[in-house]
């Protein structure tokens, strides 16, 4: 399996860079390294149901829906680095989004 990076350049897909992020977000978290390992081992499952290659904004955005749901600090932490957040008003737009996010789930699951 292949990466596409931004940049253009082709890697292999390596599951403990997906794993080492992860660890990192989640560093000081109430995150199991259980919970860390199913993460990397669906975001591997669905990089492999790709075929044979994949960009890094795909691995990214499968990280971040994952951690969205896990760890809302470990989400934020993730996507600083993943987006490339500049300023504090990244981390508020995000926070927007995030919390938007949150009550759409709670008026799905009370529909």
């Amino acid at each position: 399996m292949v990466v596409t990076k931004r940049s253009g350049r082709r890697v292999p897909f390596v599951p403990g860079k997906v794993i080492a992020g992860v660890m990192a977000a989640c560093k000081a978290r109430p995150v199991s390294d259980a919970s860390i390992r199913m993460l990397a081992d669906e975001v591997e499952a669905l990089a492999r149901a790709s075929g044979p290659g994949l960009s890094t904004e795909t691995i990214g955005r499968a990280v971040l829906d994952r951690l969205r749901c896990l760890d809302q600090v470990a989400y934020l932490r993730f996507a600083s680095v993943y987006k490339g957040f500049d300023n504090a008003a990244d981390f508020a737009r995000e926070l927007r989004l995030l919390e938007a996010a949150e009550v759409v789930a709670e008026r799905r699951s009370d529909a």
